[in-house]
Parts: structure tokens; sequence; C-alpha cells
């Protein structure tokens, strides 16, 4: 009884309101921001049938016999939810063990999963999310009216989670049109349908909460936001416009419970529809490559480089074997448009890059030293396996050598040597004045460098000494400047840029 209060309660203000309407002859329909608009179910109507659930089969490992086993949660009986339970959990502890099994032997068993897709083509095209069919050694697809087809894997991008699949049609097929996700609109309203919790063909509406949201789930984050309930096993699934288009591909929420607390994102059509077109053409990702290292250029980076406002992608490195090499660009430039598009941040430049096919030449505008410059770049290709780590052989240690170090900045500083070189696994490569210690109450701990930091510039001036550094830092402090730029390496020589404070 105390839990029907609430619902009564609620009821009765209702009514309440409706009589006091009623006698004012006031009463009137709903608004519709609190129905939504009248479009939706016509919308639903059409585009049902090319949403598809996804159900996948893996054979893996486990301990058999006495292997940790989850609680199936007490239902009541008759409940629908209570076969999707039992198969899940039943899933999850491997089954019950057979006679003659003993505890903690290592047994084959088959685990399933489900989520949504969408058809794009009549020939049968599927778009779904990667993490919905990753591993799996068995895909079908199964169509609104519950006929199962086996499907074939075209190819997936695990950095934006996408995959497109393929199987052979049994009848006429429904198939959908990507929108345009760059003409949404903050409070736009957006249809979702899937397959959340088994329970395939679910329709939900909702809002536009954001665009371009960078939840730091990959390089080229850029997710649409929205609050039309997401759950597990809509992954995959199409976010649809008013026009029945699909403007994104619901990938993912955000909650503490493992349920839609209105947080949901999808990854853009923009982006989908490029990927979906390389999988089909090549089966793979052939992405645009710059060969450049890049980081924020925070208010204190800025000043120091005489950049107002702060923009743009600071170069930290630059490949020797890339691109941007042979056109000139430099660690220290900023670049503050790519190929026509402004950069206001390295998330810009990474997407703009990765979205710009190989082989085209492009122009990159920098600051360079207070002036901007434009550079010709033909892209490359971005390999995913380009940057392989190799273990450095070492020499037999030398005697050690007397160590001497001077202080700055918070920092106790040295000249490179053989015994320094060896004890912080610096490679020969890396030129420059080592940090041997950081006052933890100093700017530079706040910065986070570290013993075994290479200073190699400052103020954009290569330094071979400590004396160097505390002669520059002394006479940026006269000239009134409030911070100092550090170019900093670390043992394999990546660079970083670092701006201290000098008061």
């Amino acid at each position: 009884m105390i839990g029907a209060r609430p619902a009564l309660t609620s009821r009765l203000r209702v009514i309440g309101i409706a009589i006091a309407f009623s006698a004012a002859g006031m009463l009137a329909a709903a608004p519709v921001s609190a129905r939504g608009p009248d479009g939706i179910a016509d919308i639903a109507e059409k585009v049902i049938d090319s949403v598809v659930n996804i159900s996948t089969s893996q054979n893996v490992e486990a301990k058999g016999g006495g292997g940790n086993r989850e609680a199936m949660p007490q239902l009541p009986p008759g409940s629908p939810f209570e076969e999707f339970f039992d198969d899940f959990f039943k899933n999850r502890r491997g089954g019950a063990p057979k006679d003659g099994d003993k505890s903690g032997e290592m047994q084959r068993r088959k685990t399933n999963s489900l989520g949504s897709g969408f058809i794009i083509d009549p020939a049968g095209i599927v778009v779904t999310n990667n993490h919905v069919i990753a591993d799996a050694d068995e895909i079908n697809v199964i169509m609104n009216d519950g006929t199962k087809i086996k499907a074939e894997l075209v190819g997936v991008d695990k950095k934006t989670d996408i995959a497109v699949l393929k199987f052979k049609p049994v009848k006429p097929l429904v198939a959908v049109k990507f929108g345009e996700s760059d003409k949404l609109r903050l409070g736009e309203w957006v249809i979702a349908i899937g397959n959340p919790f088994s329970l395939g063909g679910s329709v939900t509406a909702g809002i536009v909460s954001a665009r371009n949201r960078d939840i730091s789930q990959g390089p080229y984050d850029s997710y649409i936001q929205t609050d039309a309930s997401i759950n597990r096993g809509n992954s995959g699934g199409p976010l649809f416009n008013l026009e029945g288009e699909v403007v994104g591909v619901n990938t993912l929420i955000i909650s503490p419970t493992g349920g839609s607390i209105g947080l949901g994102f999808a990854v853009p059509s923009k982006t989908v529809s490029r990927v979906v077109d390389q999988l089909q053409q090549f089966g793979e990702l052939r992405r645009g490559w710059l060969g450049v290292r890049i980081q924020q250029v925070t208010e204190e980076i800025a000043e120091s480089l005489n950049i107002k406002p702060a923009r743009g992608a600071l170069v930290a490195g630059v490949d020797d074997k890339g691109p941007a090499k042979p056109a000139g660009i430099e660690p220290g430039d900023v670049v503050v448009k790519f190929d026509g598009k402004d950069v206001k941040d390295p998330k810009d430049l990474s997407r703009a890059v990765a979205d710009t096919a190989v082989g085209k030449e492009v122009d990159v505008v920098v600051i360079r030293k207070g002036n901007e410059e434009t550079r010709k770049v033909k892209l490359g290709r971005l390999e995913d396996n380009e940057k392989v780590q190799q273990a450095a052989a070492r020499t037999k240690e030398d005697p050690p050598e007397k160590l001497v170090t001077q202080k700055a900045l918070g920092l106790d500083l040295a000249a490179l040597s053989k015994d320094l070189r060896t004890r912080f696994k610096i490679k020969d490569s890396v030129k420059g004045v080592v940090i041997t210690g950081v006052d933890n109450a100093s700017d530079a701990a706040e910065k986070r460098l570290s013993a075994g930091d290479v200073i190699v510039e400052v103020a954009q001036e290569a330094v071979t000494n400590a004396a160097d550094i505390k002669k520059r830092v002394d006479q940026l402090k006269k000239d009134g400047k409030k911070s100092v730029l550090l170019l900093v390496a670390n043992g394999e020589g990546e660079l970083r840029f670092v701006a201290l404070s000098v008061q």
C-alpha cells in the first residue's frame, strides 16, 4: 500500500486540476511539448521494418562446476522478463555442471549477446556497433517479423565503434537513408528504435540535448547527446529525425544504474556514412595522416606564444617520415586552420585530418612566432600499427659520474651524461637538460614534470646546460613575462610543451 500512495496522490492532483479548468470552461489539451510531435507514430510505422535485432554467439573457455555464480533475481510467475533473465544468467554462469565435472576445470561454453542494427541497402547491408559483434563466432540478423538470417561481417572500425554486416534477403527489405546530422538543432525531436533488454522493436522519443559531445571514448569523439530512452540492447540501433532519416547510431549511455537516465550518445550520421562507405569499398578505414603530435593550447601557452585568444592545436612533435616534415611544419607551430576549416582545439584537427582523403593536398595555416604562415601538405595514410615500440638494448654501465645540478623553476637540472641516460632510460637521440628532481610545491610539479624528463627548448630556443635555462628564465622575468614555454621530451623522445610560471 505504501508503494501505491505516490501514484494515487499524483492522480488526485491531476483530477483536481482538470476539475478546476473544467469549472472555468478552460479545459484544454496538453501542449505539444508535453506529448511530443504528432508525426512520431507515422515515422515509426514507416521505418520499423528497417530496424533489426543483432544476435551473436561466441565459444569461450570458462571454469566449470565451482566457478563464480550470480543469483538470478526473483521474478513474479509469468513475468515477461523471466525467460530473458533465465537465459542471461545461464549464459553468464555457463549452465549447470554436468555429472563428473570437476570444479575449476576449463570448459567450452557458448555465450550470447543481443544488440540492434538497421538496413541501409535492400541488398541486405546492415549497420551496427562494433562492440555488438566483437569476437563473435556467429552473427544473426533478426527481422521485425521474427525471421532469423545468418550474417557475414563486411568490416569494422574500432575507433568509431561502427560495423557493417551483410546477409541474403529472403524477401524484399525496407532500407533507410542517412540524414544530415550537422543540421540538427538543440531541442530538435529525435526517435530511437532498437532492442533494449531483448524487447525488440521498441520506440522511444526525446530531443537533441547536445551536439559535438566529447566524452573521451576515442580520438574522434563528436557524439549527439539525447534524452530519448536508450538502454542495454539499443547499441547499434538508429536515431531518426522527424523526416525518418538516420542522423545517428546509438552507441552508449552514461548511467550509475545501467538503465537510461537521459544521457544517451549516438555517433553522428556524418561520421557513420563515411565509415560505412569505406568499409563497403575497402573492408577497412583509410584515414588521412598529417604526421604530427599535438596538444592543447592553454592560456599560459597562448600567452607565451603571443596568441590571442587561445586556440588551435600546438604541434609538439613531427614524425620524420610523415607528410608534415617536408612541408616545413615544426614543433611549436600552432595549427589554426586545416583545408579551409577553423581549428579551435586538437580534436578539431584530429577529426578534420581523419576525414580527409589520403593523398589530398591541403592548405595548413599555422602561427609561428606570432605570424600566420600557410603550408601545403599532401596527406599520407594513418596506419594503426605504425607505432611499434621496441626495447632499446642497454650496454654495461660505466662507473657513476659525479652529479652537478642547478635549481631553476622548482627543478633540479643537470647536463645529460651516460650515467643519467642509463638511470632514467633516456635514448641517445634525446638532447637537452635532464630534470633530476622536482619541488613538490612548485608549478612544475602541478604540471606533472618529473625526474627523467628532458628540457629541450626554453622559449623556443635550444638548451644544452642548466646555466642556459636559468639565464633565459631570468631574462623573461626582466621582460615582464608571466610564464616560460618549455619543450620537454620523455626518455623515448616524445615531445610536449609545458608553460611554467616565472613569477
